[in-house]
């Protein structure tokens, strides 16, 4: 639940700027009442007090009370939410994804980068105190979020993600040493690079195992993971009479990414199906967590609406009743 603090308290001492208001109102109702001398008032004893009586200063209180909201407005309240730093146990994850033209093969449903960007949200979802970045590479390389905690803003850039969004072709060592250059200053025990690809790698000034070299270095495990069935898939392919497809060969270099994932001490999987990449995770999941911090921050918000809107009200009723009902009252 959101607390409310006040950015300026100081100025709530303008609220004892109401209180010479009120000793005036005193005074002057004391001071405008009328007198007159009688033998008696047994005749006045049974007449009943009208309820115009009994409001009589209630223009003045809504008035008061309206001033007082304004003042509050004034002071700015914010609502903030309890937040504090934790330190929790986690690993940290970057995951390099391969968004070349081939990551569009019907093997998977409903396509390759579509089937794995599904199964990546999935993991992300899970990994509650995990710092977990990406990384995405064709042609070229780029890092699409760094390391964090915050799982949403994540999911968020994976959906984006489209085959097209950088030249086409396979440079696994430049998306694979983009991975490790963010991964290299992390302090965690535990450092993890899930690189998911469907080709050969043919861009890229970096080859694959010179990247792989440079992970060992920094002491980061690397898991490849080969998307692609046994032998042929539909792609599809522009032709004069639209988009059809075409059953191509499935070339994946295999020993590269064997190779990249003994020298760093990971492993390597072919993910014909969904379920193939599950198994990545579960192998995550029994690795030695370092302890990170966990930091979040509180975004406060201008509360000043409602308490304004309360004085409008209160003011737009002292209106009303000074007019309306107690027009011919002095």
């Amino acid at each position: 639940m959101n607390n409310i603090i006040f950015a300026k308290p100081e100025l709530f001492y303008l609220l004892f700027g109401l209180l010479p208001m009120i000793v005036w109102y005193i005074v002057r109702q004391k001071r405008s009442k009328a007198s007159i001398q009688i033998s008696s008032i047994e005749a006045f004893r049974k007449t009943p007090l009208t309820w115009k009586h009994a409001l009589r200063h209630a223009v003045f209180a809504l008035q008061i009370g309206s001033l007082a909201l304004l003042i509050v407005c004034l002071a700015r309240p914010q609502s903030s939410d309890s937040w504090q730093n934790q330190t929790v146990e986690g690993i940290d994850i970057m995951i390099a994804l391969d968004l070349s033209s081939s990551m569009l093969a019907r093997d998977f449903q409903p396509n390759r980068l579509e089937a794995a960007k599904a199964v990546a949200t999935k993991f992300v979802s899970g990994r509650q105190y995990d710092r977990i970045g990406l990384v995405v590479f064709s042609a070229e390389s780029f890092t699409q979020c760094p390391l964090t905690t915050d799982r949403a803003v994540l999911i968020n850039l994976f959906q984006d993600l489209q085959s097209g969004m950088i030249e086409d072709g396979t440079a696994i060592g430049l998306g694979l040493a983009n991975a490790v250059s963010r991964l290299k200053d992390s302090e965690a025990k535990s450092r993890v690079i899930i690189l998911l690809t469907d080709g050969e790698n043919n861009r890229g000034e970096i080859a694959p195992i010179t990247a792989a070299e440079i992970a060992k270095t920094f002491g980061i495990r690397v898991y490849t993971i080969g998307i692609g069935t046994i032998g042929t898939a539909p792609y599809p392919v522009q032709t004069p009479f639209g988009v059809q497809m075409r059953d191509m060969e499935v070339k994946i270099d295999e020993k590269t990414l064997q190779d990249i994932a003994n020298t760093t001490d990971g492993k390597y999987f072919r993910a014909t199906n969904n379920k193939t990449l599950v198994e990545v995770y579960k192998e995550i999941d029994r690795l030695e967590r370092s302890k990170i911090e966990n930091k979040e921050f509180s975004k406060k918000n201008e509360e000043y609406r409602r308490f304004a809107l309360g004085a409008l009200v209160l003011a737009l009723l002292a209106l009303i009743l000074q007019f309306a009902v107690f027009r011919h009252i002095p």
